[in-house]
């Protein structure tokens, strides 16, 4: 928050990793009344402190289907006025795939030994974040 000069937390948050560690991150820097949204799927159940998201009156919601469509148009907002989160968030990327590569692009995901894997729809090799 710092790096990005942001003081006081904030208003929507996507959590697409499942990670334990990134929802509580996740919590901690969000303002009172926040929307959390997450897409991606723990590999484990994990406790979370609920009094924090009571208290903050943190509104919690899964995303999936046409919901899906929300969360990209957010993502798609956030990295075209920030260059810094646009770079960090191509960081986490760590595989792509074309349609054709589909059952290998499953597999590297299902290892658990990968960040974001990517299927690129329209022919491109590189992903534009």
């Amino acid at each position: 928050m710092s790096d990005l000069n942001i003081r006081e937390g904030f208003d929507v948050g996507l959590e697409l990793s499942g990670a334990p560690q990134a929802l509580q991150m996740l919590i901690d820097v969000c303002n009172h009344g926040a929307t959390l949204s997450l897409l991606g799927l723990p590999s484990i159940s994990f406790p979370v402190d609920w009094s924090q998201v009571i208290t903050r009156m943190l509104t919690i919601k899964g995303v999936y289907g046409r919901q899906m469509f929300d969360t990209w148009y957010l993502a798609t907002f956030m990295t075209e006025t920030s260059p810094q989160l646009r770079e960090t968030l191509r960081s986490v990327i760590t595989h792509r795939f074309l349609p054709d590569q589909w059952e290998e692009a499953f597999s590297v995901a299902a290892s658990g030994n990968a960040g974001k894997v990517i299927i690129r729809w329209d022919g491109e090799e590189t992903a534009n974040v």
